[in-house]
């Protein structure tokens, strides 16, 4: 019996009349990743997407755009507006970026759907010639992200890093105002919004490893919404889950957050699980990385076993950023 059937014994369907309703942030790329998920759910239960009500919620992330995330709060920021509202029965479920995502959710939330995985990589996007290796000494690099300014930094100490916040399209107009030479963005979001009109090159993980979880979209729900549990169990993808059980565990060990430059990139190659991993202090002095393989029915102890190895060759002065 397929799912379709098999959830419709014991849990009433959404229907245009009464929608199941998801919520998710107003920029274009997460509509974006609202809309995919409305387009699965709709498939694997031949339903149509007007059974589904995208509703847009505004973060405190998304209001303050005029400050670094470490000053207003770190990664919740994105997403805390969005759980209140699937706790109070507003919304059914709740689409997110899952490099936004802490790594614990609310009491009564579950985090336990992902769709498959997009490009993880970073992209350099400049409007000038060339790449991150062909910056001038002294250019002026936008970004927001710390994981990425630290990286930056331990490579090219020379360069001007100034903060850039907004969504793509804010910073695109940043970059074309002249704020900086370059920036950077996730090739996951240039490919879900199809901008092949961005000037990019895309940065291979040897160079730049990326912040856990980049390229996957996660699905949040109630633990006692048995019908949400059985439609989202349809459109999981589990190597995705198999990877993201690696790396936040990995972020989970280390306390990661906004204000943690962390970069982590788990692989499945057949029936093992490669890990990589990196810390950095923040203004790129000094890094420290490492990998771990082993089976992947255990992600979840290889994320902690990397990251209590990587603290273990920390010096002791590593944190007093925290």
């Amino acid at each position: 019996m397929d799912s379709a059937n098999q959830i419709g014994m014991t849990h009433s369907m959404p229907t245009p009349a009464e929608p199941l309703k998801i919520g998710t942030r107003g920029s274009p790329l997460a509509l974006a990743q609202a809309y995919e998920t409305r387009s699965r759910l709709s498939a694997a239960f031949s339903l149509p997407e007007e059974a589904f009500e995208i509703v847009v919620i505004k973060t405190t992330g998304d209001k303050v755009l005029d400050r670094p995330l470490k000053e207003i709060g770190g990664k919740g920021l994105f997403t805390r507006e969005i759980e209140e509202a699937l706790l109070s029965g507003g919304i059914d479920i709740a689409v997110h970026s899952m490099k936004d995502m802490p790594t614990l959710q609310p009491e009564g939330l579950i985090l336990d759907t992902y769709l498959p995985r997009e490009d993880t990589r970073d992209a350099f996007i400049t409007f000038a010639e060339g790449g991150l290796a062909d910056l001038p000494q002294g250019a002026t690099v936008g970004s927001s992200s710390l994981r990425r300014r630290a990286q930056l930094l331990n490579k090219r100490p020379d360069l001007q890093v100034v903060e850039f916040r907004g969504n793509l399209q804010t910073r695109l107009k940043k970059l074309n105002d002249g704020v900086a030479r370059g920036t950077f963005l996730a090739m996951a979001g240039l490919n879900r919004l199809k901008m092949n009109e961005v000037p990019r090159v895309p940065i291979e993980s040897e160079e730049m490893l990326s912040a856990v979880a980049q390229g996957a979209i996660g699905i949040e729900r109630r633990t006692d919404d048995p019908r949400a549990q059985e439609m989202l169990a349809a459109i999981h993808d589990v190597p995705t889950g198999h990877r993201l059980a690696a790396e936040r565990s990995f972020l989970l060990k280390l306390d990661g957050s906004c204000e943690t430059p962390i970069a982590g990139l788990a692989i499945l190659e057949g029936d093992q699980l490669w890990l990589r991993g990196e810390i950095l202090r923040p203004d790129g002095s000094e890094s420290i990385s490492g990998e771990i393989r082993g089976a992947i029915a255990d992600a979840a102890a290889l994320g902690s076993e990397l990251a209590s190895e990587l603290l273990g060759r920390a010096p002791a002065d590593f944190f007093s950023w925290r």
